[in-house]
């Protein structure tokens, strides 16, 4: 680890230690009663019990500012996650956060076995992962930490700068026994990035031929600039995908946030689609009509966290376990739209995520 990220996250650990020693590991966690949501105000906001297992498709663990990647994996597992995909970068996460990439996946890996005695301090207070019917056989999420790995667009520049360093490193990435797919790639037209188009369809042009080679799945970026009826950067991926075709084990447009016109191009071509926290907010008729619209059998379920955090829980920092309110209003809208039981939609969401990794 570099010296900023060593400093950072053993501040963050100690301080969770020295709650654990004070307040018991319930506590410390943020669980009260049982309860592990509250929301802002700090009132209960339990959510719905799984009906199947549940996947977060895409969750960053290096970006936490209020709690430790080890505690959020803990309250995902007792939450009733059992899958979580953490999408890492070869050129912003090294050397930003990490020297190399051997120290990147070594860093979770410990993450992961410091989960484990979380959880084992949890099950001494009487606390342990809700078990669901049907899916006694299911391994528990520790068991299930995958990553992905690719330059996101902000990185673009930096990629074609250093091609072969860039390529060597994901490669890298791609040889760890986590990983199980190729992103977040793509293109970004927003207010933080400037980068040239070419630049950024060069390097995703580069990562699609990579993970065609590896025939692994992509999970893709696309962020349109912020103006009425501009879809310009979702138009130059689907230029791409003409071009070089859709990777054989499939494309997910990750944290969809635009609506059904945008979106069915890609479901023309097969693509997936992931839905997030902003499906849940009060303004987002768009998404839940675009939602509704997709196949269920290509819906994919994410947190993107620690970014918006669902709805009874937005304001807070995003972690992993709030799937379960996202999963809860992504199968509220497929049952009013698609007259579906939820059990059948909750079971699809576990289906997809394992079909879509090749699991």
């Amino acid at each position: 680890m570099t010296t900023q990220s060593q400093e950072l996250w053993a501040s963050q650990q100690e301080a969770l230690y020295a709650a654990i020693q004070k307040q018991g590991v319930l506590a410390a966690l943020g669980i009260k009663d049982g309860t592990l949501f509250f929301d802002k105000k700090h009132r209960p906001a339990p959510a719905a019990q799984p009906l199947a297992p549940v996947a977060d498709t895409h969750g960053h663990l290096t970006s936490f500012e209020q709690t430790t990647a080890a505690a959020a994996l803990a309250r995902a597992a007792l939450a009733g996650v059992r899958m979580l995909v953490v999408p890492l970068d070869q050129i912003d996460e090294i050397p930003r956060l990490f020297t190399t990439v051997v120290d990147c996946i070594a860093w979770l890996d410990a993450q992961v076995e410091e989960a484990h005695e979380l959880l084992e301090l949890c099950a001494h207070e009487g606390l342990t992962a809700p078990e669901i019917a049907g899916y006694e056989t299911v391994p528990p999420l520790l068991d299930s930490v995958y990553i992905v790995a690719g330059a996101h667009p902000y990185s673009a520049q930096v990629y074609m700068d250093e091609p072969a360093q860039a390529r060597a490193k994901l490669e890298e990435f791609l040889a760890s026994p986590r990983c199980v797919g190729v992103g977040e790639i793509g293109i970004d037209f927003g207010l933080y990035n400037t980068l040239p188009a070419q630049v950024q369809k060069q390097a995703l042009l580069d990562q699609l031929r990579i993970a065609q080679e590896h025939q692994l799945c992509v999970e893709l970026h696309i962020r349109d600039a912020n103006e009425p009826n501009n879809a310009q950067a979702h138009e130059l991926v689907l230029e791409v995908l003409e071009e070089v075709g859709v990777p054989k084990q499939g494309i997910e447009l990750h944290c969809y946030t635009d609506g059904p016109k945008v979106l069915q191009p890609f479901i023309d071509k097969g693509v997936y689609a992931a839905f997030g926290g902003a499906c849940t907010f009060k303004r987002s008729d768009d998404i839940r009509e675009a939602l509704a619209l997709m196949p269920l059998d290509r819906v994919l379920s994410e947190t993107d966290c620690p970014y918006m955090a669902p709805v009874p829980l937005r304001g807070k920092e995003c972690e992993p376990s709030m799937i379960m309110h996202t999963v809860d209003c992504i199968a509220r809208v497929k049952q009013d739209t698609a007259q579906l039981p939820r059990e059948q939609i909750y079971k699809s969401l576990w289906d997809n995520a394992h079909r879509f990794f090749a699991l």
